[in-house]
């Protein structure tokens, strides 16, 4: 082939190379990719060659010059940079499913009020310092896909509690020492402690919560799953939130029509946030 058809082809092989790398596969282990019929190191020398090789064609026979040429190679390098120092960028992460992140860095448009961060909960005190909720990587690409969802019918998620410190247990059950309500983080913590359970609600397109069995921290028996003893809307709404939370990996408390918790356990955390 001539050389101005090497520089293109040449060019759809770099463009190629930078998704493969900027998706975060040169940080994979062979063994995570051996169904490839080239390690990700090996595709990465690969790519890196093929940019040298468009940047030193002469210039009468690169596709747009050797200027052109030149540019493309220092633009790919700029872009794979810039991917690889954006922390933010969800797809470019490769995240243990056990690390704890961010929500709202995950799902921005999910609304967040973690009530026990105010004093708007049954203690009437505030139990830990931050407003911002965490949980496992891992619960967190369920959580999207349940945003994902409700979306389509009009609906958003708002968090009421994410991940609580061990710290903030102890807090709870030194106000509360009562076990029908707080877990005894003497004996074992609450499931929040490990970073896959949500207390979760649903607000409309307007922001504003929709109408649901009981308010957040409801003791009566109208927080139950039973649902007999609330109006046919709020039935109606708590069923349609705990079936898309089953649906895409959680298991619903059957005390608390608001409680959550992936499937998939993780340990309790207790240095994160403490």
């Amino acid at each position: 082939m001539n050389r101005r058809f090497s520089a293109f082809v040449f060019s759809g092989i770099l463009l190629t190379c930078i998704s493969f790398v900027a998706s975060g596969c040169s940080r994979l282990e062979y063994a995570e990719v051996e169904k490839d019929f080239i390690t990700c190191q090996e595709f990465d020398n690969w790519a890196k060659e093929a940019a040298g090789t468009i940047s030193e064609l002469p210039e009468q026979a690169s596709y747009g010059g050797g200027e052109d040429a030149g540019k493309i190679s220092s633009e790919a390098e700029e872009y794979t940079g810039q991917m690889s120092s954006d922390p933010g960028n969800a797809q470019n992460q490769r995240l243990d499913n056990g690390e704890f992140v961010k929500v709202e860095d995950y799902i921005p448009d999910i609304q967040i009020d973690l009530k026990y961060a105010t004093a708007e909960n049954f203690t009437g005190n505030v139990i830990y310092d931050f407003n911002e909720a965490y949980l496992r990587y891992g619960t967190v690409k369920k959580l999207m896909k349940v945003q994902d969802e409700v979306k389509q019918s009009g609906y958003s998620l708002k968090i009421w509690d994410a991940f609580r410190p061990a710290a903030a247990q102890f807090k709870l059950w030194q106000i509360c020492p009562d076990s029908r309500y707080v877990a005894n983080p003497n004996t074992g913590f609450s499931s929040h402690s490990k970073g896959n359970t949500v207390d979760i609600t649903l607000v409309n397109r307007d922001g504003e919560e929709i109408e649901l069995p009981t308010g957040f921290d409801d003791f009566s028996s109208k927080a139950d799953r039973d649902y007999s003893d609330c109006s046919t809307t709020a039935a109606e709404n708590a069923r349609y939130l705990e079936n898309v939370m089953q649906k895409n990996g959680f298991v619903p408390y059957a005390g608390e029509w608001w409680h959550f918790s992936d499937e998939d356990s993780y340990p309790v955390e207790e240095m994160f946030l403490s």
